[in-house]
């Protein structure tokens, strides 16, 4: 009997001492997203089990299950259109093909431009150029000597436009020439950049770095040094870079450490910052304004026509104002990662735009005019690297190109350009401005029948498709021929330099609304009556019987 009472009351001590843990990882389950991007190992265990295989001909035209004057339309346009884009860029082309027996980068890009299912076939009877011989105002030309609308943004760097930058560069170049590649040793010009960048971003100090990536791990670095804390807080579908801590799902070959996705916008994930010990700092990318908690979209993954996005900006804005409140009273670091979207949205980047003050701010693209560049700007106390009392206890960080002078004299001639009154006056109504284009583009597409639509943040847009269907991913290749570059994500992501004009503005849409309009008479939207939903289903059933 007492031994019966003994073991039950050690039984007890040990729930008593369990249920907190329990309780709080509850909680952590409640703060994350329903979807798999906000579940990084389960996300990890489903792709691994995704079974690779192709269409051969038939399904490439008919996955969908069109009636035979469909698909003979759809024959037909498809090699009209590969015979197009083939006539037009043969030295692009040839020069693209060379490239891609030995550029690692290049392979993958041109395998993950669409839905992997259709991309043999369609890799080897419709091919693509990646080679570009020049740019000029808003086009850019190929080894062709054909000019295209830029639609890509360089993947953000563009803001201010190309001849802006190729002149920083060239003032950047004369500006550092005496001392050349000298490294080590600063050049006088890092004066001049630390103090207009502590002005645009309020903070105390800066590092410098050579990319986006690497100025955030510093930034992340940092957080848990000065916290001593362990794991940082990462908002589902957000990127901050490819390295293992801020992409720990799908593309990372190292399963998820000390990181914690949660769902952004969502009242649990802030009672899980107030109530947990661990957590050093919180990222956020102020790009997911345009698609909470979904990752960046692309055509790769455009399998039915589920893509959506709008900003909200008002709720944007009071959220990361809740969320500044919670990393206060609880001592954790915020970081806005402002290497895609800074100085895009406004002048003093996303923070302005959303009226909130981060402890540390990462910019990168932009910022070095034109050359790489990742600079980390923080509070004073954070951006120490040691400790008085311990001295051996150091937060190592040093790169032999950070602050090359070469990019410091780019990134002075950007900073001057940014103070001149044509390039504020690019800022004077802005939002105003790329909203009313956007409504304007949904105009012509809705005037011309065709299931597309654009939803935007400033000057970034993503393409939607109004109809449910399974070759939406397709219309990247008419905005080609229609003179349209793209980035390799499609129609995921469209970002346009401030510098765009009205005539320019109105010549794009008409080549947009031509592509639509062309890949619509050649029935790709045409397929039968279906529902996402159904289209997914059919999807996995088909994954299904190819993996068992």
């Amino acid at each position: 009997m007492e031994d019966t009472f003994a073991l039950s009351a050690v039984a007890l001590a040990a729930l008593a001492l369990a249920l907190p843990r329990v309780k709080r990882r509850l909680e952590l389950s409640r703060a994350k997203h329903r979807s798999l991007a906000g579940h990084a190992r389960m996300a990890k265990r489903v792709v691994a089990q995704i079974p690779g295989y192709a269409y051969d001909e038939a399904a490439f035209f008919d996955s969908d299950g069109a009636v035979p004057e469909v698909i003979a339309r759809r024959r037909a346009g498809f090699a009209r259109l590969a015979a197009s884009l083939a006539a037009r860029s043969p030295r692009t082309l040839e020069a693209t093909a060379a490239a891609r027996e030995a550029l690692s980068d290049l392979q993958f890009t041109t395998t993950y431009r669409v839905p992997y299912q259709y991309g043999p076939y369609l890799r080897a009877h419709l091919a693509t150029g990646s080679m570009l011989a020049a740019s000029s105002g808003v086009q850019v030309e190929d080894l062709d000597g054909n000019r295209l609308y830029d639609l890509t943004g360089s993947y953000g760097v563009n803001v201010l436009g190309y001849d802006a930058y190729k002149d920083c560069i060239d003032e950047g170049a004369a500006r550092a020439r005496a001392l050349g590649p000298v490294l080590g040793a600063y050049h006088p010009g890092v004066l001049e950049a630390l103090e207009r960048i502590r002005a645009l971003s309020g903070l105390d100090e800066v590092s410098f770095h050579m990319s986006g990536t690497e100025a955030v791990m510093q930034a992340v670095r940092l957080a848990r040094y000065h916290t001593r804390r362990s794991h940082l807080v990462r908002f589902t579908g957000a990127y901050h870079g490819w390295w293992e801590d801020v992409q720990p799902g799908p593309g990372n070959p190292l399963p998820p450490r000390e990181t914690y996705t949660l769902r952004e916008g969502d009242a649990r994930t802030l009672h899980v910052l107030r109530t947990r010990r661990d957590i050093a700092c919180v990222l956020v990318n102020p790009l997911q304004a345009l698609h909470p908690n979904s990752a960046a979209p692309s055509d790769a993954s455009l399998v039915d026509s589920g893509r959506a996005a709008g900003a909200d900006r008002a709720a944007y804005a009071d959220w990361l104002r809740q969320l500044r409140e919670v990393c206060t009273e609880r001592g954790i670091v915020l970081i806005l990662d402002e290497v895609f979207t800074g100085f895009r949205l406004a002048r003093g980047g996303a923070q302005e735009y959303f009226r909130v003050q981060a402890d540390m701010v990462v910019y990168g693209k932009t910022l070095g005019g034109g050359l790489p560049v990742g600079v980390v700007c923080g509070r004073r106390d954070l951006m120490r690297r040691w400790r008085d009392d311990r001295p051996a206890d150091v937060c190592f960080a040093r790169g032999t190109f950070n602050s090359h002078p070469y990019v410091i004299g780019a990134m002075n001639a950007f900073l001057d350009r940014f103070e001149r009154p044509e390039t504020r006056a690019l800022y004077d109504g802005l939002d105003e401005r790329w909203n009313r284009r956007t409504a304007r583009m949904n105009a012509g597409l809705a005037e011309a029948g065709v299931p597309v639509r654009v939803a935007n943040l400033s000057s970034i847009w993503t393409v939607l498709y109004t109809r449910p269907a399974r070759y939406n991913w397709l219309l990247q290749f008419y905005l080609r021929e229609h003179g349209l570059a793209l980035s390799w994500v499609g129609t995921g992501r469209l970002i346009f330099s401030l510098d765009w004009s009205d005539d320019d503005f109105e010549a794009m849409v008409g080549r947009f609304v031509a592509a639509a309009r062309a890949m619509h008479a050649d029935g790709w939207w045409d397929g039968p009556d279906a529902s996402n939903r159904s289209i997914r289903r059919t999807l996995l059933s088909e994954m299904l019987r190819r993996r068992f």
